[in-house]
């Protein structure tokens, strides 16, 4: 394979990686499009450890809840294609809305519990069902060894990882950091509807998060959340949401535990914007 190759339906590129031999190993990234550099960091990741990488690109319109929200999500395939060629061997696979839920699909309902209901799961109603069922479809599509995720969706990430451990899925999920600007800024598609004055407010969110790594040294959690929060209330940005969680659970954290994250959801002017760091070391 060389350079990039773009299947637009399921059955040519279930075709083209059957043409590879059998114990090839298949690196998936999905994305939405609009990629960054990111974005890139996973592909490399995958171009690394696999023989071959898929990349989905790939607006899906069941994890929004807001039709305007879906409507401005920035589409430039082109830009995309141009991106994915410095990285390496890519398949691109672009699929239309039928393509990927056909007339005689099965909407899949799974119950996430708590997982599925605090932080995105509250202020975005129905998106993690979207996002089981894209991502489930998409596996059986492409049948990967291993699929990359960035840590900065960090509960989209539990959220898979629980869905692969309840349908008994054989695919690795592979969490990647978060790829930050020289800013400090998190890498995100919608960075692209951000102003030069929005970015240089936007940073207030990693600006706090590494306060909030500093203060866990010598506070509680709580406190920790309430000095953030007040932080927020000095900006310019309208914060949704400051929780410390456990990783594995998202519950929030009265003491502190090994992995312990920080995540954050606010909005620069129309632009919603999520991060997250991690305050407390892995055991």
């Amino acid at each position: 394979m060389k350079g990039i190759e773009v299947f637009y339906s399921v059955d040519a590129l279930q075709s083209r990686l059957q043409s590879e031999q059998e114990n090839t190993t298949i690196g998936f990234v999905p994305t939405m499009g609009a990629l960054h550099y990111g974005h890139l960091t996973l592909v490399r990741a995958s171009i690394k450890a696999c023989d071959v990488t898929v990349v989905s690109v790939f607006v899906n319109p069941t994890q929004f809840n807001n039709p305007s929200d879906l409507e401005k999500y920035p589409r430039n395939f082109e830009k995309d294609i141009r991106l994915l060629r410095t990285a390496g061997d890519v398949i691109v696979f672009a699929p239309s809305v039928d393509q990927v839920y056909p007339a005689n699909y099965q909407t899949i309902k799974l119950d996430l519990g708590r997982m599925g209901s605090v932080m995105e799961g509250k202020f975005r109603e129905g998106h993690f069902d979207g996002v089981v069922n894209v991502v489930k479809r998409f596996f059986e599509i492409i049948e990967p060894t291993n699929a990359y995720f960035g840590e900065k969706d960090f509960q989209q990430l539990a959220v898979v990882q629980y869905m692969v451990r309840y349908f008994d899925m054989k695919v690795n999920i592979i969490g990647c950091p978060i790829y930050r600007e020289s800013s400090g800024l998190a890498a995100s598609s919608r960075n692209e509807r951000l102003s030069e004055y929005d970015k240089k407010d936007a940073l207030v969110i990693s600006q706090i998060l590494n306060e909030a790594k500093q203060d866990a040294l010598k506070l509680s959690p709580q406190e920790v959340v309430r000095i953030a929060i007040e932080r927020f209330g000095k900006s310019k940005l309208e914060l949704e949401y400051f929780q410390i969680v456990d990783p594995s659970t998202l519950m929030d954290l009265d003491t502190w535990k090994p992995g312990a994250h920080a995540c954050v959801t606010a909005y620069c002017g129309e632009v919603r914007l999520l991060d997250n760091l991690q305050l407390v070391p892995n055991e």
